[in-house]
Parts: structure tokens; sequence; C-alpha cells
């Protein structure tokens, strides 16, 4: 798939900036010379690539025949087609075995509000999320921990399978595996994760998550409010992965076994749509695909998959950069060696992030920059206040050669607002952890 927008300005006279205007999340441009004519091309974040599963007919919107027990008898299969950005973006062509517009009824199901907290001071958070008790199932018991208008992160730790199919109606979703493994039912087929996974789940897709054993299980969910996208920068103006990037199409893994239920019965689906729940029953199983094609679609990607690139001495995080988000970026800190020159100082540096809040979620091994962070736990570095490495660990890490932390980072453009739920988790003596003799007492005032 390519990842440009390509124009010959002798033809079309259209600028980058007339590009731009049409809101597309174009990163960069860059002009190069092709048979001695300048050719302009808009570089666009992308999806992975092309899949296909089960029957399909040979060509798009035509059709395609079922010979036998067809809906109203009219022996065909139903196509629906799923799309991104009005038609200009992704897309997948599903075909059902009905009409997937069928609905018995549809009923409020209440609503998910973000309870915002009133910061009355700005300061760094330590949030220890792992000390959440089970609670709901993999939906309903999530909670939220932060938000802005381009994102929500929740933490879960179910305590009971998920019976009742889920849709997301109004964002993706990223379902981080922290600890568990099982598979993701969808209408897409069936999708089996493991630890470490980022399941991603583009919306309007119907799933239920089954667990292998749900005492286990332990997620980080980033509900985005755009498309989930791979860096532009990651693939060639051909649409593949570049040599020498983090990671390549064979890490990404989409479902390779359909569920195809032919079912004429009620079934219940709880759709989300931001903070709104509603319950749509149709009067039969929605999966009922029997193939599909396109670049959208539910996938997996293993964090320890991810293949890391380190220098002489430190790389920023945007070398880490794992996904692109329209106002923030997701990034995975694996397992990998460290600075190699003689005199490398083999933490982060000193940062002021100042355009943009730093979270971290804390998955595996001893993260090399901190103290006191515990596995499973969410710090936020608010921008407008230095974060950097604690006292002792600059010099701790001079004879170190390598680390074996996993960490997600996100990044996000927009200040984000902490959750009543989130503060009840919160270390109040989090910011004096930079001195070197913290001093006990907590430090902020804060009101519900």
């Amino acid at each position: 798939m390519t990842d440009h927008l390509t124009t010959r300005l002798a033809a079309s006279g259209r600028s980058p900036k007339a590009l731009a205007a049409k809101d597309f999340p174009i990163r960069r441009f860059y002009v190069k010379h092709e048979e001695n004519e300048c050719v302009e091309i808009a570089r666009l974040t992308s999806m992975p690539s092309y899949r296909r599963l089960g029957e399909l007919p040979p060509k798009r919107h035509i059709q395609m025949r079922r010979e036998q027990n067809s809906f109203l008898g009219e022996n065909i299969y139903y196509e629906h087609v799923v799309t991104t950005q009005g038609f200009d973006r992704a897309y997948s062509i599903l075909y059902h075995l009905r009409p997937p517009t069928r609905i018995l009824k549809t009923e409020a199901a209440g609503h998910v509000p973000l309870r915002k907290l009133e910061e009355r001071e700005l300061r760094h958070h330590h949030i220890k999320t792992q000390k959440l008790p089970r609670r709901g199932d993999p939906i309903l018991g999530r909670v939220p921990m932060m938000f802005n208008d381009d994102l929500v992160a929740w933490r879960a730790k179910p305590a009971e399978q998920q019976t009742e199919l889920y849709r997301n109606g109004a964002a993706d979703e990223v379902i981080f595996i922290h600890q568990g493994s099982g598979y993701l039912e969808t209408t897409f087929g069936k999708l089996p994760y493991r630890r470490g996974d980022y399941v991603v789940v583009p919306r309007t897709t119907t799933f239920r998550i089954v667990a292998d054993d749900i005492a286990r299980e332990d997620h980080l969910i980033l509900e985005t409010f755009s498309q989930v996208r791979i860096p532009a920068r990651y693939q060639n103006p051909d649409g593949q992965m570049y040599l020498g990037v983090p990671y390549y199409e064979r890490d990404f893994h989409s479902p390779s076994e359909l569920i195809t239920i032919d079912r004429e019965e009620p079934t219940t689906t709880l759709i989300k749509n931001r903070e709104q729940l509603t319950r749509v029953t149709m009067p039969h199983h929605p999966f009922d695909v029997v193939g599909w094609d396109g670049f959208l679609y539910p996938f997996t990607f293993n964090a320890w998959d991810f293949e890391p690139l380190t220098g002489t001495v430190h790389l920023p995080p945007p070398f880490q950069q794992t996904f692109d988000c329209r106002g923030f970026v997701i990034c995975t800190f694996a397992p990998r060696h460290l600075d190699h020159h003689p005199q490398a100082i083999k933490v982060p540096y000193v940062h002021s992030n100042v355009e943009a809040d730093e979270v971290l979620f804390y998955v595996d091994g001893e993260f090399g920059s901190r103290r006191g962070v515990e596995l499973g736990s969410m710090t936020l570095h608010p921008g407008g206040i230095p974060h950097g490495p604690h006292p002792g660990t600059i010099v701790k890490s001079m004879s170190m050669d390598r680390t074996e932390e996993m960490a997600v980072m996100f990044d996000t453009d927009r200040r984000l607002h902490l959750t009543i739920d989130a503060m009840e988790l919160d270390d109040p003596n989090y910011p004096d952890s930079w001195l070197e003799n913290p001093n006990p007492p907590p430090t902020g005032q804060f009101s519900g």
C-alpha cells in the first residue's frame, strides 16, 4: 500500500499547503526528480499491509452468489464496506450471510462518565495502578486514569469473562496485554493474543475477549479518537517497511481463522459512543462473515518483537516510536544494549517536554532511570516541569551494557487530565523522589 499522495505540480498546481488543508495526518514532504520533472510527495501515516481471509468475489461491488439456504432466498452474500476518513483512507470489505443492518431494538445502557480531578498544582504523579482490585469483565471493569480530547487511558484487571459482545463506535482501541493470554472473537475472525501484545481494534469492530485465565488478565487500554497508524518514516513510497526500522510486516498478526455463525436468534451488542452506552439487538449473530479483504482489521503486535535502536550516545524517544495517532504517539522501550561511547551516560538526560505530557507504563524489568516505581504503575510527567533520572541512577548506569526493562510510553500534545479514580492510587511522595533525601510527608492538595 502506498502511504503518499503524488501530485505533478505542472499538471495540478497544488501546493503542500493545499494538500494539508484536507486534514490528512501528513508528516512531511519531499521533492525528487523523476524523468526531469519535479514530483511532490505528501507523506502520510499508514495502516499495516493488505490482508484477505475467506471467500471473496473476483471484483468489488459485484454479486457473490450463494446457492443454498440463503437469506430471503436471494442467493447472495451481502457486501459491507468499512471505511475511514470518509472514503479517503484505509478500508475493508466484508461479506455477510445476512444484511448487517437488521436491528430488532436499541435501548439505553447508561454512561461511563470521566470524573475529572480539579488539580490545584502542577506536579509529577506515580499512579500505582497495580493496586486496582479485580472487578467486572474486560470491558465494563475498565477504570479511567487520564484523558484529553484525543484519548482516554484506562486500566483493567477483570474478575469475570466477557459474555456480551462489544463495539466501540467512536474510537479505535489499543489494548496492551500487561498480563494474560487468550483470543478475541471478532467480525474479522479469531485473533489470538499473549502477554506483551498491543491488540489494535479499529472502531466499529464487534468483539469479545476470551481469556485463558481471567484471574491473570491485566490490561492498559488507550481509547483513541483517531486511527492508529504506522509512522510514515517507517515505510517507503510503495508502502513497504524500510529495512532498518524497528519492526517488519511479519511482526503484525491479523485474524487467520473466520468465525462464521449462521444462527437466526436475537444477539445483543454493547456499543460505546464516547461516554454513552447502548445495547443493540440484532435478530441474528453478527459474526456471519464468510470473507473479507482490505487494510482495516484488528491486529496484534508484540512489544518484545520491537527491535530497539541504540547508538554511541542516548537516542531520544522518537527512535522507539511504535504507533502514530492524532495528538499523541505510542512508544515501546524494549530490552536493548545501552549506549557504547566510552563516556556515555546510559540513562536518559534531564528533559523538559515543553509541548507534551509524558506517561510511562512499567511492564517488566528494572527501569534504569527510576527508583521506587513498581511494575504495573503509571507515571505522568506533565509539560512545564523537568523530569529525568533519579539521584544515583546516572553513575549506577555507567557500568551497565544492557537493560531488560520493558515499558510503554505515550506522549500527548494536549494536557492530560487525571481522574478521581487515578488520584486514589497516586503516590503523594513521588514529586520528592528526585531529592537526595526524599521527604516523606505528602505534597499537594487536591479536590474532586
